[in-house]
């Protein structure tokens, strides 16, 4: 019962739960930027690429449908986000009560775990469309490909959803027998 009441006063969780929820909020604003960029490109193309001063000769209006392409692939990403996001909140309400190992945050995470997964397959499809879009006239650096450490987290993810999910078995076994 200390151990919880430790847990349930420690001072990072309402900061995290502060800074999840901005990030929340951020990633919809970012989503929203993404969709008004992507409109403008394809509605508004002349206009777009006059008002950022885009010219032939940049080479940027040939490699516009790939940059779209990569556009709507961060769409898609803005929702796996959200999700991700919106798991960890109730997560940290488990924590803050003292009582993590239960089985929706096992649940939460095997979730996680593979909305991760989903995310890395993107950033590797967006990677690949960077790379075919660049050349040495007008190169593209975008931080998207293989990531060591982010196929790392969708395996350490994969790995606490199993011990949440054991985690959770051993204390109602342990309740059991009281």
């Amino acid at each position: 019962m200390i151990r919880r009441r430790a847990m349930s006063r420690s001072s990072i969780l309402p900061f995290t739960w502060v800074f999840l929820r901005l990030v929340i909020l951020l990633n919809w604003l970012g989503g929203a930027a993404i969709l008004a960029l992507l409109i403008a490109t394809v509605v508004f193309q002349q206009w777009s690429m006059k008002a950022l001063g885009i010219t032939q000769a940049s080479g940027i209006p040939a490699m516009l449908p790939g940059l779209q392409a990569i556009a709507v692939l961060g769409l898609v990403a803005i929702p796996l986000n959200h999700a991700v996001l919106s798991r960890l909140l109730p997560m940290i309400e488990t924590v803050r009560r003292g009582d993590p190992f239960v089985g929706a945050n096992a649940l939460r995470l095997r979730t996680i775990a593979w909305v991760l997964l989903a995310l890395q397959l993107l950033s590797i499809a967006i990677g690949a469309i960077g790379r075919a879009l660049s050349t040495p006239g007008h190169p593209l650096h975008l931080d998207a490909g293989f990531s060591i450490s982010g196929w790392l987290a969708v395996l350490l993810t994969f790995i606490l959803a199993r011990v949440f999910a054991a985690g959770t078995l051993m204390r109602e076994d342990l309740e059991g027998m009281i």
